[in-house]
């Protein structure tokens, strides 16, 4: 059977979950079928992430148009995929990073780049028959992610409050996708009940996640567990708390870090985020340093218990080289994967298998500017990492990605459920 090849690519802008354009690819078949895909935007960006193409240089949209970025795609992503074999990810991928030949996809633009990778991954499943997460896993061992869900949010998702960008809460526990998702939405609906007794905001942030109700982490971190018992559930048996820090946006100009307005000092970061361990259910902690602090990752690696998850995002940046630094100085067990920090999906792929050659964890990521686009769900299942951030149990854009995995769950050719990724492990010295 003769596979379509394909005829068009094209694409125009639509507005994410912040009201932000970002671009929508289409892929048109020779055979007439069309698919589409859109590129999400993340708010905390490191430095060492692939670019985004925006219109600074315009007026619209406050300077944050992608007009650029969607001209990339019809005059020339357009000319260099016609006529490819749409089955082919890989080689659709390798085209996509040959004619960009930049390191930061600055020419085309990342968002350009990650919107037609996946479009083309969409029309590849469609032409095959296979569900989306099937055509991309290939010979990996696909499996349904454990969740982590946004509770509370501060620093560059929810303005006031706390300084750490995200508290989230993983039912890892759970004995299938659909309960770790009932018992996220019953955690949240506590919290919820929490924060209405003590008249405060119910507001969200980007993410879904209420606005951090205090400036002290440890006691949003007390409220989370508080919240956990009045889910009817067990913090640290049957769920647990994740943390993402992202220090990058504490870092000051001597180097210094300010967390919930105290100055501190790598060295004082570590030792507090410890101290958090001691006292709270933790079994995930992504960017406890800046993104450059490879001293203060090393020392916060040797500090921390191992058996908990120490995720670089702003280190890694989805980036092979940097992971493979990051492993050879055991600077982290867990990279954070956001397929837009990198420009096409093979790549996001190929970061997760690295790291599974190297010991590591992977988290399947979403960004704080997302779309009702639900292709991460299936990234994530093919990925075969077991671990999906999406954000919260609220707002469309999260819950397109959360019912996907449902349909996914209950259909007659389910993946496995990943489990708890061995988190239930790190409570055992309690016991």
């Amino acid at each position: 059977m003769t596979m379509p090849h394909i005829a068009e690519v094209s694409a125009d802008w639509v507005l994410d979950s912040r009201g932000v354009p970002t671009v929508e690819a289409t892929v048109v078949l020779s055979d007439g079928r069309r698919s589409f895909a859109q590129a999400p935007s993340g708010a905390s960006t490191g430095v060492h992430e692939s670019l985004e193409r925006r219109d600074h240089q315009s007026p619209r949209f406050g300077g944050r148009g992608v007009e650029g970025a969607v001209c990339a795609v019809r005059d020339e992503i357009n000319g260099a995929l016609v006529g490819m074999d749409v089955t082919d990810q890989e080689a659709l991928d390798e085209a996509l990073v040959v004619l960009d030949a930049t390191e930061d996809r600055s020419r085309l633009g990342a968002n350009a780049m990650v919107a037609v990778s996946a479009a083309c991954a969409r029309a590849g499943s469609e032409a095959r028959g296979v569900p989306l997460w099937r055509h991309l896993a290939g010979e990996r061992p696909a499996t349904l992610p454990l969740p982590m869900v946004n509770l509370f949010s501060g620093n560059l998702h929810a303005r006031g409050g706390m300084t750490i960008q995200d508290i989230l809460v993983v039912p890892f526990n759970a004995p299938d996708q659909a309960t770790s998702l009932e018992w996220a939405e019953g955690i949240y609906r506590s919290a919820r009940l929490l924060l209405e007794k003590r008249s405060a905001s119910t507001l969200v942030g980007d993410e879904g996640g209420f606005g951090a109700p205090s400036a002290s982490s440890a006691a949003c971190l007390a409220l989370a567990c508080e919240a956990i018992v009045g889910a009817d559930l067990r913090p640290g048996v049957d769920v647990g708390l994740a943390l993402d820090v992202a220090a990058t946006h504490m870092v000051q100009s001597d180097g210094s870090y300010v967390l919930d307005g105290t100055t501190m000092s790598s060295q004082d970061m570590v030792t507090t985020i410890a101290r958090w361990l001691e006292d709270y259910p933790i079994v995930s902690v992504e960017d406890p340093l800046g993104e450059d602090d490879w001293d203060g990752w090393r020392l916060a690696a040797t500090t921390f218990d191992a058996r908990v998850q120490l995720v670089g995002d702003d280190l890694l940046c989805t980036h092979l080289d940097r992971l493979e630094r990051a492993a050879a100085a055991g600077c982290a067990n867990a990279v954070l994967i956001k397929a837009n920090q990198i420009g096409t999906l093979s790549e996001a792929l190929a970061v997760g298998d690295r790291a599974r050659d190297l010991g590591m964890r992977s988290v399947v990521s979403a960004r704080s500017g997302e779309t009702e686009d639900d292709w991460l769900a299936d990234l994530a299942i093919a990925s075969g990492a077991g671990q999906i951030k999406v954000g919260s149990v609220a707002r469309s854009e999260r819950l397109a990605k959360y019912n996907r995995l449902l349909r996914v769950a209950r259909g007659p050719d389910a993946p496995p459920w990943a489990g708890d990724n061995g988190f239930g492990a790190i409570f055992e010295r309690a016991e």
